[in-house]
Formats: C-alpha cells, sequence, structure tokens
C-alpha cells in the first residue's frame, strides 16, 4: 500500500507528527512518503494573499492522511485552499488530522476536521477517521494515540 501524507505546517508541529506516522507505516512495510504544501505570502485567517506554491498530487496514493494546524478557530486557509483546488479524490481512502494550541477540541479542531472532511468527501473521498492533537504537556500521548489509531486505518 502506498500513503501519501500531505502536510501544511507552519512552525513544525504538524509536520512532526507526519514523521512519527510515516514511520510507523514504514515499520508495518507501507511505502509512505510527506508531501508538504507550500505558500508564498502568509495564510492569515480570512487572507487571500498567498498563492500556493506546492501542490502535491494525490494520484499516486492508495491512501492519504491530509494534516493542517488550526488557526483562528478553523482549518489554515492554504490546506483549505489546496484541498478546494483538488480536482477529485474518487474513491481515495483518506484520513485527517490537525494540531492546536487551545485546549479543548471545540476551540477550532472540530470544525477544522469537519471542514477537511467534508471537502474531501465532496471529491468522492471516503474519509475513515480524525484526529486532534492539542500541544499541550498531554500532547506526546496525543501524538503516540493519534499514529495508532490512522495507522490501523
Amino acid at each position: 500500500m502506498k500513503v501519501g501524507i500531505v502536510v501544511y505546517s507552519q512552525t513544525g508541529n504538524t509536520f512532526s507528527v507526519a514523521q512519527k506516522l510515516k514511520d510507523k507505516f514504514m515499520e508495518a512495510g507501507h511505502a509512505a512518503e510527506i508531501e508538504r504544501v507550500t505558500i508564498t505570502g502568509e495564510a492569515a485567517p480570512g487572507s487571500k494573499n498567498f498563492q500556493l506554491e506546492t501542490r502535491p498530487h494525490t494520484d499516486p496514493y492508495d491512501v492519504l492522511i491530509f494534516a493542517a494546524p488550526v488557526q483562528a478557530f478553523s482549518l489554515n486557509p492554504a490546506m483549505a485552499t489546496y484541498l478546494e483546488l483538488l480536482s477529485s479524490l474518487q474513491d481515495k481512502k483518506i484520513a485527517c488530522y490537525v494540531t492546536k494550541r487551545l485546549p479543548g477540541k471545540w476551540t477550532g479542531g472540530n470544525r477544522a476536521v469537519a471542514r477537511m472532511k467534508k471537502i474531501c468527501e465532496a471529491k468522492g473521498g471516503h474519509v475513515y477517521g480524525t484526529e486532534i492533537i492539542i500541544w499541550n504537556a498531554k500532547r506526546d500521548q496525543a501524538i503516540t494515540d493519534c499514529v495508532e489509531r490512522l495507522s490501523r486505518l
């Protein structure tokens, strides 16, 4: 199975989880690659003052994991724009995760993963799981749990 982990990360936190997921998939004998969404400009909340610099292709992968930070109680605009621009995710197996700083999943986490799921399903993908990682003192356990759950999907 070929797994594509498509990640937008501003501080490196979201990317660090992607690296752990890649390692887990590779330990299980799967081919896994991390593809980064990058931008020029600044992806501020509600802003369109950025352009996607890299737009990873999803076709080569059997399974896709999309990952991004929560920003201003919503999905980061760079990942939202990337997902919206994808032409199709028809019959792709998908999981999504977000990272965030504020406590409580209700402070943007739920909204962000719901938006990711909605976009993916509208493009024909099948979302099998979502995760929210709160970047606090319990994050190491949250990351371990996320990696375990998503690697089993």
